[in-house]
């Protein structure tokens, strides 16, 4: 095992359980963007977030703060949210360090929802592999309860923008029977969490879009 190896060594661990027992959740109901290496925009769609914080507030009965912490992959910040949201169009890459810092983030009860804004599938599948080197992506039935935590997607996931044409995908890591990794492929729930101008969306298209986030919030913040 070379000194980088994702899996944990003993004073890491024993300092990362106990940071992330102590901190996991104590910032109530937040959810941060991740700001990631490699070149990719982290920061696209930037009303998308505090939208959707917006709706979950009003609807679901969060009490998130109106504006989105960023987060860093390698730091303990990220144990302080229960939901980390990831999104951009091109390269991602994560360090050893950030591997194992999420990884840990995971198995402690975090949650990591990356949207596709189109672009991304290639690179963060081979990030992934950082991350959970024996587990593959693999797609979730239109019955996992994400479908149906607050809003019912007896279809599984929306459809919200073109792209490739592809049908909307939603695929998973897990620990045990818990999804920990959701990715949002060919559906592009960010694009329709943006202000109505950015891309003209219709009304009955947005709220497709909020309502599925609204269950992501949900399911991560109660599982």
């Amino acid at each position: 095992m070379t000194k980088n190896s994702i899996c944990l060594r003993p004073r890491n661990a024993l300092f990362i359980l106990l940071f992330s027992f102590a901190t996991l959740f104590s910032t109530a109901q937040d959810l941060a963007v991740v700001k990631y290496k490699g070149g990719g925009d982290w920061y696209g769609n930037p009303t998308s977030i505090p939208n959707l914080i917006t709706y979950c507030n009003a609807n679901i009965n969060t009490k998130m703060k109106a504006k989105p912490d960023v987060v860093e992959l390698g730091s303990t910040d990220i144990f302080q949210y229960p939901l980390l949201h990831l999104t951009g169009h091109g390269n991602v890459f994560f360090s050893d360090e950030d591997a194992e810092n999420l990884r840990n983030y995971l198995l402690s009860g975090g949650f990591i929802h990356i949207d596709d804004n189109y672009g991304m599938a290639p690179y963060i599948t081979k990030e992934l592999k950082k991350v959970f080197p024996n587990q593959d992506l693999v797609e979730l039935p239109k019955t996992h309860p994400i479908f149906s935590s607050a809003y019912d997607f007896p279809e599984g996931l929306p459809k919200i923008h073109e792209h490739d044409g592809k049908r909307a995908q939603a695929f998973g890591l897990f620990d045990k029977s818990r999804l920990i990794v959701l990715f949002t492929f060919e559906s592009d729930l960010g694009d329709g969490w943006e202000d109505t101008e950015v891309h003209n969306d219709p009304a009955e298209v947005r709220e497709k879009a909020l309502k599925m986030g609204a269950n992501i919030v949900k399911y991560a913040f109660e599982n």
